[in-house]
């Protein structure tokens, strides 16, 4: 029996730099390369340019009285002051919480409470959401918080200081220096607190595996909160001297399309979704997209007739798709460029350099043979330090021998390819983010009127698939669809609102108790005449 086991074969060494000292080497080598162009803002910096504005914010962060180890969030859409900010960060040894941008409140809220934010830099709105407001709404319950800092303010302007760089010289490598919240399979989400050194290699070596150098230019319109945005693009990037490109504040097609054109991108990333929209753009046609030769998608198992089209149309022949999750830094393995079409639409490619991969029977804990389902679990460098403040959920996540469980299942082939066959049997992803029911359901418990309520997800032809929200009313009250969304505006994420809402006077039970949750969605499916073919 060959066991489903792999290990990454690697070529090139672990960086033991930390994410500051590392950007110190690629500005000596490219100083004068682009580093950062930022569409919407009209801001283009070299390497050198952009090293000298992150030394004075980090200067300015030290000189506001924090220190290393202190917690800042960052709470707004892509944009350079995301990225300023996110290495004033790392040379300050300051651990940089991530705010989603769709958070309303009672998201918010939770995560500046349980990180123990001591400053904030957050734009003042966003589209519909007035960020200022919502900040001031819940801050008198965050004693934490000292100190608030609006993009654009006079007080984000005078933040920067003058001065030698930042000494780094107490800093390390295993420090950790990001915490970044996962959706929780039960309550709110777990903060995945992650290192230099988790994500600067996790980072480089995505990189290596798109070929990156110094000539590269790489379209990030995925959200930096993200480990996507973030480590995959930015740090993919400065570890390589590539050029950060940034089409948005958020996803817009026509904007990366222009971007991809206007700034001769030779990558672009993605999720499913957002190629198909690029794809289907009626001005499609008109664009030059001629010096797209690879990118990533990831977030969402990819339809074989978009693969083709993003290979055909849009010239991206090495595109690479990638699988991981937050708690892995975030890539545990990668299909290469010179892999067949069947390889990159079904399966998520092999075990990264420097990185373990193994399958296990989850009732026994023994690893599977080749070609049968387990249950998927990543050991390495990438493995999160933990969740912040949580060892109780943390031990749950990662056993005592290193390896982090998924919860995914898959299958490994002789070739030590990947196939995802299945996963948490309660998570939903929509569009590329994950999504915990639970969550949610506790969410609904808020509402006087909800006696029980179940989420499931079901099929659907854009996000690859929608929540419908199954809820018992409390005897006598009287509840409607459109009350339940209007619990929902402006209390949780936009992506976490389920699109369907239906009522039962009972859900279908096991004996133990359990609400049966598959009978449920096929219910939902029949219901809402849903087909059970419909991909992202």
């Amino acid at each position: 029996m060959t066991r489903s086991y792999a290990s990454g074969v690697a070529t090139k060494p672990l960086i033991g730099e930390t994410i500051g000292e590392n950007l110190e080497r690629t500005v000596a080598r490219f100083g004068d390369r682009e580093a950062l162009v930022v569409c919407h803002q009209d801001v283009r910096l070299t390497y050198a340019a952009l090293n000298e504005q992150v030394d004075a914010l980090a200067r300015g962060l030290l000189a506001a009285g924090l220190a290393k180890g202190d917690r800042l969030g960052i709470w707004a859409p892509n944009c350079a002051e995301w990225v300023l900010t996110q290495y004033a960060t790392a040379k300050a040894g300051i651990i940089l919480v991530n705010v989603n941008p769709a958070y309303r409140t009672t998201e918010l809220e939770y995560a500046l409470r349980q990180s123990g934010c001591r400053m904030l830099v957050a734009a003042p709105a966003f589209r519909t959401s007035d960020y200022a407001a919502m900040i001031e709404a819940v801050r008198g319950d965050l004693p934490e918080l000292e100190r608030v800092v609006l993009l654009g303010s006079d007080e984000w302007d005078a933040l920067p200081q003058d001065g030698p760089p930042p000494d780094a010289s107490g800093l390390d490598p295993d420090d950790p220096i990001n915490i970044q919240y996962t959706s929780g399979t039960t309550g709110f989400p777990k903060g995945a607190t992650l290192s230099h050194h988790n994500i600067l290699n996790n980072a480089f070596f995505v990189g290596e595996g798109c070929g990156y150098d110094e000539h590269d230019r790489v379209c990030i319109p995925v959200p930096f909160y993200h480990c996507f945005g973030m480590v995959m693009g930015n740090l993919g990037c400065t570890t390589h001297g590539a050029t950060m490109v940034v089409p948005e504040a958020a996803f817009e097609p026509a904007a990366v399309l222009a971007a991809v054109q206007d700034e001769r991108c030779t990558s672009l990333y993605g999720v499913p979704t957002m190629f198909i929209a690029e794809l289907n753009h009626p001005e499609f046609e008109r664009y030059d997209l001629s010096t797209l030769r690879t990118g990533i998608m990831a977030g969402s198992p990819c339809p074989i007739e978009v693969m083709k089209q993003v290979i055909e149309r849009m010239h991206m022949d090495e595109v690479t798709i990638c699988y991981g999750m937050t708690e892995t830094s975030p890539v545990s393995t990668q299909t290469a460029a010179g892999d067949s079409l069947e390889k990159r639409t079904q399966t998520v490619g092999r075990v990264h350099p420097h990185l373990e991969v193994k399958l296990i029977d989850p009732g026994t804990g023994a690893t599977v043979p080749r070609g049968e389902p387990g249950e998927l679990l990543t050991r390495g460098y990438s493995v999160m330090a933990g969740y912040w403040n949580d060892p109780e959920r943390t031990a749950e996540a990662v056993d005592g021998r290193g390896w982090m469980h998924t919860g995914d299942l898959a299958t490994m082939d002789d070739d030590g390819y990947l196939n995802i066959v299945g996963r948490s049997k309660d998570m939903v992803i929509r569009g590329g983010e994950n999504i915990y029911p639970r969550e949610v359901e506790e969410f609904l418990h808020t509402h006087a009127d909800v006696l029980e309520a179940a989420v499931v997800g079901v099929p659907d032809e854009r996000y690859g698939e929608e929540l419908v929200a199954w809820i018992r009313v409390r005897e006598s009250a009287a509840l409607s669809e459109d009350d339940v969304r209007a619990h929902c505006e402006g209390r949780i994420a936009h992506f976490k609102r389920p699109r369907y809402v239906r009522f039962a006077d009972e859900f279908p039970m096991t004996v133990t108790g359990k609400v049966q949750k598959y009978k449920l969605r096929e219910q939902a499916i029949e219901e809402l005449g849903l087909s059970e073919q419909a991909t992202a």
